[in-house]
């Protein structure tokens, strides 16, 4: 239950942006449910510790507070055998998010990029952001205002050009068609201006106001070739190895790609250290004050404020 309730917290968070696709951005419900399904995922690997946390607090915090622990060392019962099955629980979740870690996570991330990127191919506005400059499209910077559904208002488009100017197109509207077979798409432009090569003098340019302009936007070169390359949080810790082991061979600080081990290990046996952490407060007799009931509430209130405010998917 508190793997359920945790998760769904962190996923209200995401809630917002995934309505926005379908709503404003038009994106169908069946690549927004594809995107929804590889994030469940990465929340995992932060409720899971979380929940064993909790767990633990509810299940021997109410046996402490109840006195069943005197009762259970009276008894004559050794409380290792209490402890054994949760330290076995413990392992055995931390095994599995080890794998988790190592190969569920880095899929669904690879997967959620590449469907943002199939995203960006058929309904470019979708990906794109007002107010942020985006490098997306081979040989041009875009700037767009405002955003409203596929209609792009005040739009920047900067064309860089190596030892000479760069060229800047204006306009006050535009819209995307898609071209999804040629991996590019087309924008048509409206109400503006754009600077043109003079013919005499190729290194200056000229004002050319117009009504409506169509230009081609050819997708960026990796995507183009339809090959996507993997970022840390896409690799295995195999491939995260090779690729320390390459980088430390030109001389690079591999510390990032170390980091994401770290992280995922870390992540994995969280669980057998929350475990730990909480177990010698719950096991002292009820008596008087308990001191699980001050510091552990606190402690899991720590945790959890670190968690949530943690990365996103």
């Amino acid at each position: 239950m508190a793997l359920g309730v945790l998760t769904f917290v962190m996923i209200l968070g995401n809630l917002i942006k995934i309505a926005d696709l379908v709503i404003n951005k038009g994106v169908d419900i069946f690549t927004v449910s594809k995107l929804f399904l590889f994030m469940i995922p990465y929340l995992l690997t932060y409720t899971l510790p979380i929940a064993t946390l909790v767990a633990v607090l509810l299940a021997l915090g109410r046996l402490s507070g109840d006195n069943e622990i005197v009762a259970i060392r009276a008894s004559g019962i050794n409380l290792f055998t209490l402890i054994l099955p949760l330290l076995i629980i413990g392992v055995i979740l931390s095994l599995i998010l080890v794998i988790f870690n190592d190969r569920v996570i880095p899929y669904a991330h690879f997967a959620s990029r590449k469907t943002l990127i199939e995203v960006g191919v058929k309904n470019p506005a979708a990906a794109l952001e007002p107010g942020v400059f985006i490098n997306s499209f081979q040989n041009y910077v875009l700037f767009v205002y405002r955003i409203e559904g596929n209609k792009l208002i005040n739009i920047r488009i900067y064309e860089p050009r190596e030892g000479k100017p760069t060229r800047t197109i204006v306009a006050k509207y535009g819209e995307f068609i898609a071209l999804p077979e040629k991996n590019m798409v087309k924008l048509k432009l409206m109400d503006g201006s754009t600077d043109e090569p003079d013919p005499d003098n190729p290194e200056n340019f000229y004002k050319l106001n117009f009504r409506t302009y169509f230009m081609g936007l050819n997708l960026n070169q990796n995507q183009d070739k339809g090959e996507i390359e993997k970022k840390p949080k896409d690799m295995t810790i195999q491939e995260l190895l090779k690729e320390v082991r390459k980088i430390k061979r030109s001389g690079i600080d591999p510390t990032p790609l170390v980091t994401e081990i770290n992280e995922k290990l870390a992540l994995a046996f969280s669980c057998i250290v929350f475990f730990f952490s909480e177990r010698p407060w719950q096991l002292l007799p009820a008596g008087g004050k308990n001191p699980s009931t001050s510091a552990s509430p606190s402690w899991w209130s720590v945790l959890t404020i670190s968690f949530l405010s943690g990365p996103r998917p």
